[in-house]
């Protein structure tokens, strides 16, 4: 999993084993597997836990990767090139010495120190062993009651998987509006949806304990204010770089505690060593800045590229732009790019779009309806952020946004696209490009 899985054999398929010994330390049972799709098992989409494996240890070790599954590193020792690692089964611990360290440690769940917050019931779903403690808990719960605690991409898809399976569903969360990853006028049409699938949404509201009954189990979640029945709380509050032996390292943290790297992922001021994944921040390219962003996509890349510099060759990754894509139920919800908030945090003058299409052709059967609001920069109507919420066909319009983005185009630019057109995929004129001209006319308006 993270960039630690691809970055091995590709490092491998650079040079072999009488060239380059590679050791991989492993804290749980699985390789190799895409957590993303935890909620969709959960739901029952994806039919077992096999399916989101890629690669098992087995197959890692015959491509002669000695692979240490349940065996964690404990301490980074830079000077001596070494790294310090405890076998879980028996508790032995020894040092392993480094020419070339790679440093893939994901990130952690936000586990706040709730009362109650460790009660049987209260699950995370940060790996594979997570998803089968729950789907355990599921099995052998009475009742059909649950809360979960936040509401961004885990928080909602967690939700849907949740009432798949037949639970009355609560999301407690402390923004104004679900998906705080969007504008809250965006996240207010995605509290709508929930209300309307039969999902009790309850936003700018902190937790402040997890209730237990009798049993020791968890009753319920409460607030200030009220308290959530539940027989089953999940939390998807987020997660933070997991960064401790990194920083007790003395290796270099940027502003939200992720590892800081260079072009090539090498870490910044230390020649032999790199770091991919969750536990790094990256390039925005579109305000300048770091940024740390858990998806599996950047890690993945992160991983390629990682290998093939430590196995001799040399590659880099530019930088991201902040492409997003989730669902709950039939509703799509898609961003990339910069919120309104982070183009105020850049000192950035913008302008504001929004606008309502369809998926396809109005006339076409089935058509239904999305919402685009795009943002571009006052004087110049550089594009600076797009999001999307609809239904069929909705999020993955996004990405035409992050082509742009990556090419610096202006919303004007953008108008001009030659996208692809028949009235069972859109209108006419793409729903995005109707954003773009709409942005256009604003940016136009601003400049008199």
């Amino acid at each position: 999993m993270g960039a630690g899985s691809p970055a091995q054999p590709q490092a491998r398929r650079m040079k072999g084993p009488e060239e380059l010994e590679i050791i991989a330390f492993e804290r749980g049972h699985f390789t190799s597997y895409s957590a993303c799709g935890i909620p969709y098992w959960v739901g029952g989409d994806v039919p077992g836990r096999d399916e989101l494996i890629a690669r098992t240890p087995q197959e890692h070790r015959e491509r002669s990767i000695d692979l240490r599954v349940r065996t964690e590193v404990t301490e980074l020792d830079v000077a001596g090139q070494r790294v310090r690692a405890r076998d879980l089964s028996d508790g032995t611990e020894s040092w392993t010495g480094f020419d070339k360290l790679i440093v893939a440690t994901g990130a952690r769940p936000v586990r706040p120190p709730l009362p109650g917050i460790d009660a049987p019931g209260v699950h995370g779903v940060q790996t594979l062993d997570d998803g089968q403690a729950l789907l355990d808990t599921l099995a052998a719960t009475e009742g059909g009651r649950a809360v979960v605690v936040g509401a961004g991409y885990i928080g909602v898809e967690m939700a849907e998987a949740l009432l798949k399976r037949g639970y009355e569903v609560t999301v407690v969360h402390r923004d104004e509006q679900p998906m705080s990853t969007l504008d809250p006028d965006m996240g207010r049409l995605v509290h709508a949806a929930m209300d309307g699938m039969g999902i009790t949404t309850v936003g700018s509201t902190a937790v402040s304990k997890i209730l237990t009954g009798e049993d020791g189990r968890v009753r319920a979640v409460a607030t200030e204010d009220a308290e959530y029945p539940a027989d089953v709380v999940v939390l998807g509050i987020g997660v933070q770089p997991e960064t401790a032996l990194a920083e007790a390292a003395g290796l270099p943290l940027g502003a939200y505690g992720g590892l800081l790297t260079d072009l090539s992922m090498r870490v910044r001021g230390h020649e032999n060593i790199w770091a991919g994944g969750d536990c790094v921040e990256v390039l925005d390219l579109v305000s300048g800045t770091t940024r740390h962003i858990a998806l599996g996509t950047h890690a993945n890349k992160h991983g390629q590229i990682i290998g093939a510099n430590v196995g001799g060759g040399y590659a880099t990754f530019p930088g991201v732009v902040g492409t997003a894509v989730s669902k709950v139920c039939e509703l799509e919800i898609a961003r990339t790019g910069l919120r309104e908030k982070d183009a105020h945090r850049a000192g950035l003058q913008f302008v504001t779009a929004t606008i309502e299409s369809t998926n396809s052709a109005g006339y076409y059967p089935g058509a239904a309806l999305m919402t685009v609001k795009m943002l571009a920069e006052r004087r110049t109507g550089r594009l600076l952020g797009a999001q999307i919420v609809g239904r069929e066909g909705a999020a993955k319009r996004v990405d035409i946004a992050a082509v742009a983005l990556t090419a610096g185009m202006t919303v004007e630019r953008m108008t001009t696209l030659d996208l692809g057109y028949a009235p069972p995929f859109s209108p006419v004129w793409d729903p995005v490009l109707v954003a773009a001209r709409k942005a256009t006319a604003a940016v136009r308006k601003a400049g008199v």
